[in-house]
């Protein structure tokens, strides 16, 4: 969720406004006994200054899903609160926004995925799925653990670690990053969205975003 960053109004968030933004957070997407909660290592600047999550051009996570065949048509982050009606949310595991991901120190890490384990219980996703391997590593105490599905489970909710969909992860170029996502969708038994495409007439009905937890 990185780097200087464009708001869904279509123009970029000056110095400024971005500087203001540092450190702010954003509240959760997320509401109890989802199918599938993201999790992001923790809001860029322009995402918090938007109030949007994934709001900067350059990430790829609202393609991925698309092409992954969790949404039926590409979302953009002003189309967030649609996903509730998915059964997907989004939260993240440290909830102060900084430029760059590496600017969070180790503990808020480990503090992060402290919190991030007691909200899960609370809310009881089917699946948690962490953004970014380098990060559940630090969090989840497991230097060991590979992106895909997890040995441990947090009470009945399954872990399944996604790559960071940031662009500057040069690892997984857009393609390699779908079939990542489209993996998950098939382990957890979804249909594919985006080959069905969104029903006839269909317009984005608003959901109510869900207050932090």
């Amino acid at each position: 969720m990185h780097a200087p960053e464009t708001p869904g109004r279509g123009t970029r968030f000056t110095r400024v406004e971005l500087e203001a933004a540092r450190s702010a957070t954003l509240p959760d997407l997320i509401a109890d006994d989802l199918t599938l909660l993201l999790c992001g290592i923790n809001p860029g600047l322009g995402s918090a200054a938007a109030g949007l999550h994934f709001s900067n051009p350059g990430n790829r996570l609202w393609p991925a899903l698309h092409r992954a065949g969790f949404t039926p048509r590409r979302f953009s982050p002003t189309d967030e609160n649609e996903l509730l009606a998915l059964g997907i949310g989004i939260t993240t595991l440290v909830p102060r926004a900084t430029a760059r991901a590496a600017e969070l120190e180790r503990r808020e890490l480990v503090d992060g995925g402290r919190r991030l384990r007691a909200r899960v219980r609370r809310r009881r996703p089917a699946w948690l799925a962490p953004l970014g391997i380098t990060a559940y590593r630090v969090a989840f105490d497991t230097p060991g653990a590979s992106v895909g599905l997890q040995a441990r489970t947090l009470g009945s909710t399954r872990i399944w670690v996604l790559p960071n969909p940031s662009g500057l992860n040069a690892h997984y170029p857009p393609a390699r990053l779908a079939e990542e996502f489209a993996r998950l969708r098939e382990a957890i038994g979804l249909p594919d969205r985006a080959a069905e495409g969104p029903a006839p007439g269909a317009g984005p009905g608003p959901v109510p975003r869900s207050t932090p937890s």
